[in-house]
């Protein structure tokens, strides 16, 4: 592995540079977009119990927020929701901005790491294929071996590059299409919040003061 890797010349080094980014990546991101970690399941519910009960003190609309994503989400507009539906929209919309952020953060790096690959993968090896002729016009067409191992030297870094680049690719893809399908949870349990709060029943969010 290490004659290959030298013997790709030093265009192999960024190609492996991006490797070790493109797997801590993944690795950071499939930790980090889970589903479950991301929308609780029972986070609404739970937070529709304590307004009910008139139990959400600013202690723990705090501790909402720093729950998850979905807690800080469904605080920001519980924080606003006195101020009526259109308030409390507005704060989750903002709010939800921020953790869709987040959500996509290195994804950009990831894509790029995955474009760029193979086009150093065809550099070093246009570098190789450059070595190969000006060995020809020194020592001539005879040597086959000569020719033939050069070529093969010139051609592992474009191997190099599809190796890393494809399975970045598909993380990539993977990990947009698991964005977007957290958006949709975060989307659908913001609306429940909203409707639950502004859809007619009387419910007071507002902090009473100290008795």
């Amino acid at each position: 592995m290490l004659e290959i890797i030298v013997a790709g010349g030093w265009v192999m080094l960024p190609i492996l540079l991006g490797s070790i980014v493109a797997l801590a990546i993944g690795i950071e991101r499939w930790w980090t977009l889970d589903y479950r970690k991301v929308v609780p399941a029972n986070t609404l519910a739970e937070v529709w119990q304590l307004i009910r009960r008139n139990e959400l003190s600013p202690d723990r609309l705090r501790a909402l927020k720093e729950s998850s994503p979905l807690g800080a989400i469904l605080a920001a507009g519980l924080a606003n929701a006195h101020a009526g539906r259109d308030v409390m929209k507005e704060s989750i919309e903002e709010a939800a901005g921020h953790v869709i952020h987040e959500l996509e953060r290195y994804l950009n790096t990831l894509g790029t790491i995955a474009a760029i690959e193979p086009l150093l993968g065809l550099l070093g090896t246009v570098l190789g294929m450059i070595q190969v002729f000006s060995d020809v016009m020194l020592h001539g067409t005879g040597n086959a071996e000569l020719l033939a191992g050069g070529i093969s030297k010139a051609l592992i870094t474009t191997a190099a590059g599809l190796i890393i680049a494809i399975p970045a690719l598909i993380l990539h893809r993977h990990f947009l299409r698991r964005v977007d399908t957290i958006v949709v949870g975060l989307e659908q349990e913001a609306i429940k919040l909203v409707d639950a709060v502004h859809g007619g029943r009387p419910v007071d969010l507002r902090e009473k003061p100290a008795t």
